[in-house]
């Protein structure tokens, strides 16, 4: 571990926001800590039109846009998670059961994941980033690599090995000692027949293999891959969260494709974990303007970061 953490890091100096920890003055976090409830539950049902939507122009312009299709389910569950990810820090919504139940129900369950497991464990990771907790060590260890061995793990994750690896350890569930396992592994499994039953009912049977779950097992493992190690690849374990995660600059496309919902501003995101999505922006400002955060150690791109971490210079 440690092989991509930045040699220099620029001064933090106190301001009115900002701590000279790059901490957020107490005023500061409660304005950034407001849950904007009605806004996420409409981001919630768009992305349900959108996805209506896409199976929709499947059905009606088969097959010419089955390809896209098949990359555009992954990257649905990239904001099926993210949103996910935003419910288990319970940040969705101001009300606890209203949170809860959008991310079991219509966030994780769809997408294969046990909100309330994923909750234990990320709090383990925010509580100390590559520490003996760590639930995603192997993800991020090892960085910088070569070449050949970042495809390796590529290739795994496009040709569904990692996926069915990760099913496996899913259905293992069903026979596990601890009752609440099993019966979350049964309420996932309801979701998935429903969702079947949909596909089947509308005469379309051929949409949840080919659209729902093949893009799970491969676009989406990809996709996960990509993001996690620019997260968090090579670094190490610190106080300071700048020697713990990656500051990458936010592209359009990389935001519509890789890092929806402002997932990608990962290190304003460790900063304060109890900033919802909305705010990070704006958090991710004022740690520039106190110096916490400059282009000195920030990759410009998703493309310059994948590339250091197979040991390419940063820049020319």
């Amino acid at each position: 571990m440690g092989g991509m953490v930045p040699t220099a890091l620029p001064q933090c100096h106190e301001t009115e926001f900002i701590r000279a920890d790059g901490r957020p003055q107490p005023a500061f976090r409660d304005q950034l800590r407001r849950i904007h409830s009605w806004r996420n539950a409409w981001t919630v049902l768009f992305l349900y039109l959108q996805t209506a939507a896409v199976v929709w122009a499947t059905v009606v312009f088969a097959p010419w846009v089955w390809p896209i299709t098949f990359l555009l389910m992954g990257r649905t569950f990239a904001q099926y998670l993210s949103l996910m990810h935003e419910a288990a820090h319970r940040l969705l919504f101001a009300n606890k059961r209203a949170n809860d139940f959008t991310g079991r129900w219509l966030l994780g369950f769809p997408s294969w994941t046990n909100t309330d497991g994923y909750r234990r464990v990320h709090a383990a990771h925010h509580r100390e980033e590559f520490g003996p907790d760590e639930p995603d060590l192997a993800l991020y260890c090892g960085y910088p690599i070569t070449p050949a061995s970042f495809r390796r793990k590529l290739l795994r994750d496009a040709t569904g090995r990692t996926g069915l690896k990760l099913m496996a350890q899913f259905f293992a569930g069903a026979r596990s000692p601890l009752p609440i396992v099993r019966h979350t592994f049964w309420k996932i499994i309801a979701v998935q027949a429903v969702l079947l039953g949909a596909a089947v009912a509308s005469g379309q049977w051929w949409l949840y293999p080919c659209f729902w779950l093949a893009p799970y097992l491969t676009v989406w493992r990809v996709i996960n891959r990509l993001r996690s190690v620019a997260e968090h690849g090579g670094m190490g374990a610190s106080p300071d969260r700048r020697n713990t995660t990656h500051a990458v600059r936010q592209h359009l496309p990389a935001r519509c494709v890789l890092v929806p919902y402002r997932i990608g501003m990962h290190l304003p995101h460790h900063v304060d974990a109890g900033v919802p999505f909305r705010s990070l922006p704006r958090l991710d400002r004022a740690l520039r303007e106190a110096g916490y955060l400059d282009d000195t150690f920030e990759h410009p791109s998703y493309p310059a970061i994948w590339k250091a971490l197979q040991g390419f210079p940063l820049r020319p």
